[in-house]
């Protein structure tokens, strides 16, 4: 089932979330539910507080782009992290064009550490570590951001951040009175 979205402005946004303690049936159709909203969305990953639930949880399907031929994609794995904790990351940064389906039709290039490492448990309830890079590194940073209730928009340098306030402002009245 699709979920409805959160945006910019609601306060789920803003919350630190609550670890999740049992993978049960109710768990495993949220992230079922979440990749039906992820896919619907055309978003690479989506974060439990983005529909509405404060569980430290997150779900990524990265695209992954052939060497030889950009024209040719392939959609990704998809990959579900409960409990996430990064466990480290690379000094050196790496920009990229970020987006956000909590906040529809911005975008702006955020720095992040080019690499990190996560652990987390998937949905079959085993916990893993990963090292992630570049777009798969900022996707996981972006995501696990989420959870601690940070927007890609927190990190962007003062001055542009002021740049967006209007767009910001217009972003929340409109969900607010969706």
């Amino acid at each position: 089932m699709k979920l409805r979205l959160a945006y910019y402005g609601d306060e789920i946004l803003r919350k630190k979330t609550t670890p999740i303690d049992d993978i049960d049936s109710t768990i495993l159709q949220l992230i079922e539910d979440m990749t039906e909203t992820m896919q619907a969305s055309n978003g690479c990953g989506l974060a439990a507080p983005q529909v509405h639930q404060s569980l430290s949880l997150f779900i990524t399907k990265i695209p992954k782009y052939n060497d030889d031929d950009d024209e040719k994609v392939d959609s990704g794995e998809l990959r579900v992290f409960i409990n996430p904790k990064i466990i480290s990351f690379s000094e050196e940064l790496w920009p990229y064009e970020e987006g956000c389906l909590s906040i529809p039709g911005m975008r702006a290039v955020v720095d992040r550490p080019l690499k990190v490492t996560i652990e987390a448990i998937d949905q079959h309830g085993q916990i893993f570590t990963e090292e992630f890079e570049k777009f798969d590194a900022h996707v996981i940073m972006h995501e696990n951001d989420h959870l601690n209730g940070v927007l890609y928009i927190d990190r962007l340098p003062p001055k542009k951040r002021k740049s967006i306030d209007q767009f910001l402002k217009s972003l929340k009245k409109k969900h607010k009175s969706a």
